[in-house]
């Protein structure tokens, strides 16, 4: 499957992989989050071609993920800022390298650490529901559908659903 057919799943996370699932995506989006901005340092810090780093700045903005705006004092320059819509990206990134600190690297020899600046420690992010506050591990969450998808799904084959989801949703597996 090409990564562009990801967003043709009625699936969040496939179609978030669309946006930005592609090879330097998310290390472009690393470097916005770390104060990166300018073309020229993107392409110094991450060591890829100019071409690819075009394409992947142009997706990015088309998509409302990256603003380009004019560099100040620099005539036919731009900068690239995260968008609110990329700025919601930050507790994927945040997971992504909590993640990695936990199962790539021995205790205490983690790269990075993450401090929150209300109380000034370093801190390890973790998710909560937020409707009770408890804290989320996987044996405790179940992912469905939403009532709506449901509801356009009742009409669909298993061919369909398939090519719709990219999986067959638990819901579904009882319908004959």
């Amino acid at each position: 499957m090409k990564q562009s057919e990801h967003a043709d799943k009625l699936c969040p996370i496939s179609q978030t992989l669309g946006l930005v699932g592609e090879s330097w995506t998310l290390l472009i989006l690393r470097n916005c989050f770390t104060g990166t901005r300018r073309f020229d340092d993107f392409q110094k810090e991450l060591g890829l071609t100019r071409h690819v780093l075009a394409d992947r700045l142009k997706k990015l903005v088309s998509e409302n993920i990256l603003l380009k705006q004019p560099q100040k004092g620099h005539s036919g320059r731009f900068e690239y800022r995260l968008s609110a819509k990329g700025k919601g990206l930050s507790p994927v990134f945040m997971a992504l390298a909590n993640w990695g600190n936990e199962w790539l690297f021995e205790r205490g020899q983690q790269p990075n650490a993450y401090r929150h600046t209300g109380c000034g420690k370093n801190m390890t992010p973790k998710m909560c529901c937020s409707e009770c506050g408890e804290e989320l591990v996987a044996r405790d969450i179940h992912m469905h559908l939403s009532q709506h998808t449901l509801e356009q799904s009742k009409t669909l084959s298993e061919q369909q659903v398939l090519g719709k989801f990219g999986f067959f949703p638990s819901e579904l597996k009882t319908k004959s």
